[in-house]
C-alpha cells in the first residue's frame, strides 16, 4: 500500500511538471499562432510565408540553399530572438557579396529576382526587412508592406519596383530607416502621389528617396520633412524637384547631419539661407541644382560640424568666396574635409583663410573665374590629397611649397595662365602623386635635369601648351604605372624613343599631338588610344590590331592605305589619317570592325570609287572623304548605316544625281558635298526624310531647278549653302520660318550633336563669311548662314527673311533679284555679313539697316539703288566706295556724288514722286505728238479726197513745182560743168 501511495505521489508530481512545461511552452506562442511541435522552434505560419516568398524567387547562384527543413530560424538571412521571425535580410549587397550599398549594373549577374509574394504580411513581428538589389522586374510597389507595423528598418533600394509608392507606409510608425532608391537601369519609374504620409513617421532618422519622382510633392516636400524631428539623414537627389523655398519659418529638423538635394533643377533659385542654419550638418550636397546668385552670408563658426560641402555644377552661382570661406574657417576644430565649388561662376582671388582648414583632404575649384596666384596659406594643408584649380584665370608662378604637400595624390593646374619655370623642387616630396595635369595660356617651362628620377609613380600625366622639349622627357622612363600620357603642344622636336612603346603594360592612352616629332612609327604596339596628330612622322601607315582610336592627322605619312587595314584592326572605333600623302583606293569594308564610329581619310591623294559595302559598320556616325581624287557616285549602302549623321564628301570628282542615293539617310545631321559635279534637283522629300539635317552645303555643283520649299521643314537647319549652282525661280518665302535660325537653343542642344557625333572626329566645313571662305571647325555650331549666291534666282527678297533673328550671314549676290531691299532688314540683329551685290535691286537703302550693329561686311555694289547712303552707326565704318559702286544714283560718303542734287530733306518718297511725275509728262508728250500728226494728216488728205477740184489744183501745183525744180537743177548743173571745164 505504501508503495502504491509512493508511486501515486510520483505520478502526480510528474504530471504537475508536464503541466508546468506545457504552460510555459504555450505562453511562448502568440495567441494567433497555431500549436507547433515542441522539437521545432519556427512558427508554421511564418515558415509557410517564407516558403511562398522563396518559391517566387529565382536563385541562379543557390544563395538560399539553406532554406530547407522545418526550422526557418536557421535559414540564411533570417533573424530571431524568440520563435518569431524578426529579421529578414536578403539584401544582395550582403547575401551576394557585392559592395555594400551599390546596385547591380546590367552586365553583372543578378543574384535574386522574381516576384514579391504578399504572404510576407504574415510576418507580424518583423522589425528588419532588407530586400535591396533583388530584381522584382518592374512590378507595382507592394501595398501590404504597410501592415508590417513593427518594422523599424525597411530597405527596398534597387529593387526595380514601379508605379506609386504606397501611402500605407505611413502606418509604420516605428520606422527609423527607410530606403526606397529605385534602380537607374530600370525602364519603369517610381513616383509618389504625395508625401503627407511621412508625417506619421515621427521616429524616422534615415530617409532615402533618391531617383523617385517627387514632382507631385514639390509644393509640400519641405514642409513635411521639416516635421520629422528625429531625422538625421535625408537624400532627395534626382527627384524632379523644382521648388526650393527661400525661407523657412522655423527649422524643426535640427538633428539633420546629411542633406542631399543634388541634381534637382530648382529653376535658377538663389541659395536659401536656412540651409546654413542647420548647425548639425556634416554632409551637404546641393550640386547640379541650377542655383544662382552669390553665396549667402552665414554666421561665423555656424557650421562647425561640416565635413563635406558640394556646391558644384550650378553654373550660375557667382561672386567672390572670401567672406564665405572666412565664416566657415571660424571654427576652432576646422573639421571640413571636402570642399567642392567647381563649375560655377565664382570669381576673385582665393582667400588666405583657405589655409585654416587643416583637415581638408579635397579642394575642388575647377571651371570658375578665380584669378590671382595660389595663396601661400595652401602650404598649411598638410592633409590635402586632391587640389583641383583647373580651368580658371589664375596666374603667376607655381609656388615651390606645392612640393611639400606630402599627401597630394591629384594635382590639377590645367588651363590657367601660369608662367615661369617648374623645377624638381616643385615635386620634391610628392611621393603619393598619381595624377598630374598642367597647362597654361602663357609661357611655362618644365626644367628638370636629363637624369632626374621623380619621387612619384604617376598613373596619369597630362601636360599641354608648356615647354618640355626639345628633347623627349627622359624622366617618363621611370614611370612604370602609367595608364595615360598626354604631352600636347609641348615643343618636343625629337624622335620618339623606342622605350616608350614598351613602357608600361597598363598604358592604353598616348597623346603626343601638336609637336614636331619625327621618325617612323613602330610596327607593333599595344595601346588602345594613339594620337600622334600634327607632327612630322614619316613612313607608311602601320597595322596595330590592339588600337581602338588611331589619330595620325597632319603628318608626312605616304604610300597606299593597307588593303587589309579594316580586317586586321578589328577593334577600331575611330580612324583619322587626314592631311597626309596616302594614295591608292579605299580598302574594302566587307569585313571589318563592327564598332567603327568615325572614319576621316580627308585631304590625301586617294582615288577610285567609294566602296559599295558599308552595311557591317552599323555604329558608324561620321564619314569624311573630302579633298581627295575620288569619283563616281555615292553608294546607296551608306544610307544603310542607322547612326550616320556626318557625311563630308566635298572637293572630289563625284557626279550623278545627288539625292537619288540619300533618301534613306534618316539620321543625317550634316551633309557637305561642295566642290563636285553632282546634278539633279532638290527633292520634295528632303524635309521629311532628313528631319535632323542641320548643316547643308551643296556649293559648287551643277544642281538646278527651284529651291524646294521642303527645306523649310528642317527645324535644325542653321547652315544653308547652295551657292555656285544653277538654281532658278524665286527664293521661298517660308525660309523665314527656319527654326534653327530663330533660336540658338534649337540646334545647340540638339541630342544629335551632343551624343551621336564622335568626340574623336574633328568636324569641319568651308563656309563663306565676311567675304572670305574659311574652314570652320568647332565653331560650326555658331555659324548661322544662308548663302544662295551665284545662281539664277529671280523675284524679290522675301520680307519673311527678316524674321531670322539669329542669322549671321546672308549672301544673295550674283543672281537676278529685283525689287527693293526689305524695309525691315534691321530686324536681323545678329547679321554680320550682308552681300546683295550684282543683282537688279532698286530703291533706297532702308534706314533700318543702321540698326545692324554687328554688321561688319557689306556689299551692295552693281544694283540700281538710289538716294543717300545712311551715315549712322555701322555705316560710319563702311568707308570703302567699292561697297556701293555700280549704283550711279547713290550719293553721299564714301561716294564723291553730292546729295545736294537730291531733295534737301533726303525724302526718298518725294524723289519717287518726282520721278513718277517726270515719267507721266514724257508719256503725255509722246501721246500729243502722235495725235497731232494724225489730226493734221487727215485734215489735208481728207479735203483732197472729198473735193475733186481741190485735188486737181493741188496735183497741178505739185507738177508745176516739180518741173520748175527739175529745170533749175539742170541749168545749175550745166553752169557748174562749164566752170569746171574752163
Amino acid at each position: 500500500m505504501a508503495n502504491m501511495n509512493t508511486t501515486f505521489v510520483l505520478l502526480l508530481n510528474l504530471l504537475f511538471l508536464l503541466l508546468i512545461t506545457e504552460s510555459i511552452s504555450l505562453d511562448a506562442v502568440p495567441s494567433n499562432s497555431i500549436a507547433v511541435n515542441a522539437n521545432v522552434r519556427c512558427i508554421e505560419i511564418e515558415r509557410v510565408a517564407l516558403q511562398k516568398f522563396r518559391k517566387g524567387l529565382k536563385d541562379p547562384f543557390n544563395r538560399l540553399s539553406s532554406w530547407v527543413g522545418q526550422d526557418c530560424c536557421n535559414w540564411e538571412g533570417i533573424g530571431n530572438q524568440t520563435s518569431n521571425v524578426v529579421k529578414l535580410d536578403l539584401g544582395s549587397s550582403n547575401l551576394c557579396g557585392s559592395e555594400g550599398g551599390s546596385q547591380y549594373t546590367p552586365d553583372q549577374p543578378i543574384c535574386l529576382s522574381g516576384k514579391l509574394d504578399p504572404s510576407l504580411h504574415n510576418l507580424k513581428y518583423l522589425s528588419y526587412l532588407n530586400l535591396s538589389n533583388i530584381n522584382f522586374q518592374g512590378v507595382s510597389f507592394p501595398y501590404f508592406l504597410g501592415s508590417l507595423k513593427k518594422l523599424t528598418y525597411l530597405d527596398l533600394s534597387f529593387t526595380m519596383f514601379s508605379g506609386v509608392v504606397s501611402p500605407s507606409l505611413g502606418n509604420l510608425t516605428n520606422l527609423s530607416y527607410l530606403n526606397l532608391i529605385p534602380s537607374q537601369f530600370s525602364d519603369k519609374t517610381l513616383s509618389v502621389s504625395n508625401l503627407y504620409w511621412l508625417t506619421n513617421l515621427s521616429s524616422l532618422q534615415y530617409l532615402n528617396l533618391q531617383n523617385i519622382d517627387l514632382s507631385k510633392a514639390e509644393t509640400h516636400w519641405l514642409q513635411v520633412v521639416n516635421m520629422l524631428p528625429s531625422l538625421s539623414e535625408l537624400y532627395l537627389s534626382s527627384c524632379g524637384l523644382h521648388h526650393l523655398p527661400h525661407t523657412l519659418p522655423f527649422v524643426n529638423f535640427t538633428s539633420l547631419s546629411a542633406l542631399d538635394l543634388s541634381n534637382n533643377g530648382f529653376n535658377s533659385s538663389s541659395i536659401p539661407p536656412w540651409l546654413f542654419n542647420l548647425t548639425a550638418l556634416i554632409n551637404l550636397r546641393i550640386n547640379y541644382c541650377d542655383l544662382k546668385g552669390p553665396i549667402p552670408n552665414i554666421a561665423r563658426a555656424s557650421l562647425c560640424n561640416l565635413k563635406n560641402l558640394d556646391m558644384s555644377f550650378n553654373i550660375f552661382i557667382s561672386g567672390p568666396i572670401t567672406e564665405f570661406i572666412q565664416a566657415l574657417s571660424g571654427c576652432g576644430n576646422h573639421r571640413l574635409e571636402k570642399l567642392n565649388l567647381g563649375s560655377n561662376q565664382l570669381s576673385g582671388v582665393l582667400p588666405h583663410s583657405l589655409g585654416h582648414f587643416t583637415h581638408l583632404r579635397e579642394l575642388h575649384l575647377t571651371n570658375n573665374s578665380f584669378s590671382g596666384p595660389i595663396p601661400s596659406s595652401i602650404q598649411h594643408l598638410s592633409r590635402l590629397e586632391i587640389l583641383d584649380l583647373s580651368y580658371n584665370l589664375m596666374n603667376g608662378t607655381i609656388p615651390k611649397f606645392i612640393g611639400q604637400l606630402i599627401e597630394l595624390s591629384t594635382l590639377d593646374l590645367f588651363s590657367n595662365s601660369w608662367e615661369g619655370t617648374i623645377t624638381e623642387t616643385h615635386f620634391l616630396n610628392l611621393k603619393k602623386l598619381t595624377w598630374f595635369f598642367l597647362s597654361t595660356r602663357k609661357s611655362l617651362v618644365l626644367n628638370v635635369t636629363h637624369d632626374w628620377t621623380p619621387p612619384f609613380s604617376l598613373q596619369i600625366v597630362q601636360i599641354k601648351d608648356c615647354q618640355l622639349g626639345p628633347a623627349f622627357p627622359a624622366w617618363l622612363k621611370t614611370q612604370k604605372n602609367l595608364v595615360q600620357i598626354s604631352l600636347v603642344n609641348s615643343s618636343i622636336s625629337a624622335k620618339i624613343p623606342n622605350w616608350l612603346w614598351n613602357l608600361s603594360s597598363l598604358l592604353w592612352h598616348l597623346d603626343l599631338s601638336h609637336n614636331q616629332l619625327r621618325g617612323d612609327l613602330p610596327k607593333s604596339l599595344s595601346f588602345a588610344w594613339v594620337d600622334l596628330s600634327y607632327n612630322n612622322l614619316t613612313g607608311s601607315l602601320p597595322l596595330w590590331p590592339s588600337v581602338q582610336y588611331l589619330l595620325l592627322r597632319k603628318n608626312l605619312l605616304s604610300g597606299p592605305l593597307p588593303v587589309n587595314i579594316f580586317q586586321r584592326m578589328k577593334n577600331l572605333v575611330a580612324l583619322d589619317v587626314a592631311g597626309n600623302f596616302l594614295n591608292g583606293s579605299i580598302p574594302s569594308l566587307t569585313i571589318g570592325p563592327k564598332g567603327l564610329w568615325s572614319v576621316d581619310l580627308s585631304n590625301n591623294l586617294l582615288s577610285g570609287n567609294i566602296p559599295r559595302h558599308w552595311m557591317r559598320m552599323q555604329d558608324l556616325a561620321a564619314i569624311d572623304l573630302s579633298r581627295n581624287n575620288l569619283l563616281g557616285n555615292i553608294p546607296t549602302s551608306l544610307c544603310s548605316l542607322p547612326t550616320l549623321n556626318w557625311l563630308q564628301l566635298s572637293y572630289n570628282n563625284f557626279s550623278g544625281d545627288l539625292f537619288s542615293t540619300l533618301q534613306n539617310c534618316l539620321s543625317l545631321y550634316a551633309l557637305d558635298v561642295g566642290g563636285n559635279r553632282f546634278s539633279g534637283t532638290l527633292p520634295k522629300w528632303i524635309g521629311k526624310r532628313l528631319p535632323s539635317l542641320s548643316e547643308l552645303r551643296l556649293q559648287g555643283n551643277m544642281l538646278s531647278g527651284p529651291i524646294s520649299e521642303q527645306l523649310c521643314f528642317l527645324a535644325h537647319l542653321h547652315v544653308l549653302d547652295l551657292a555656285h549652282n544653277n538654281f532658278s525661280g524665286s527664293i521661298p518665302t517660308c525660309l523665314g520660318n527656319l527654326a534653327g535660325l530663330k533660336s540658338l537653343v534649337e540646334y545647340r542642344t540638339s541630342p544629335i550633336r551632343s551624343f551621336l557625333l564622335p568626340l574623336t572626329y574633328l568636324e569641319h566645313m568651308d563656309l563663306t563669311a565676311k567675304g572670305t571662305q574659311l574652314e570652320y571647325t568647332s565653331q560650326i555650331f555658331l555659324m548661322n548662314i544662308i548663302d544662295l549666291s551665284r545662281n539664277n534666282l529671280i523675284g524679290e527678297i522675301p520680307e519673311a527673311l527678316t524674321k531670322l533673328s539669329f542669322l549671321s550671314t546672308l549672301n544673295l549676290s550674283w543672281n537676278q533679284l529685283t525689287g527693293k531691299i526689305p524695309e525691315n532688314i534691321g530686324a536681323l540683329h545678329s547679321l554680320e555679313t550682308l552681300d546683295l551685290s550684282c543683282n537688279h535691286l532698286s530703291g533706297p537703302i532702308p534706314p533700318s539697316m543702321s540698326s545692324l550693329t554687328f554688321l561688319s561686311h557689306l556689299n551692295l555694289s552693281y544694283n540700281n539703288l538710289f538716294g543717300p547712303i545712311p551715315s549712322a552707326n555701322q555705316f560710319q565704318t563702311f568707308i570703302d566706295p567699292s561697297i556701293y559702286e555700280g549704283n550711279p544714283k547713290l550719293c553721299g560718303p564714301p561716294l564723291i556724288t553730292n546729295c545736294s542734287l537730291w531733295p534737301s530733306d533726303g525724302n526718298t518718297k518725294a524723289v519717287d514722286e518726282d520721278n513718277e511725275e517726270f515719267r507721266s509728262e514724257k508719256l503725255w508728250f509722246y501721246i500729243s505728238v502722235v495725235l497731232g500728226f494724225i489730226v493734221g494728216f487727215w485734215i489735208v488728205s481728207g479735203s483732197l479726197v472729198i473735193k475733186k477740184s481741190w485735188r486737181h489744183a493741188y496735183f497741178h501745183f505739185v507738177d508745176e513745182k516739180k518741173d520748175r525744180l527739175f529745170v533749175a537743177i539742170k541749168v545749175n548743173m550745166a553752169r557748174l560743168q562749164r566752170k569746171i571745164e574752163a
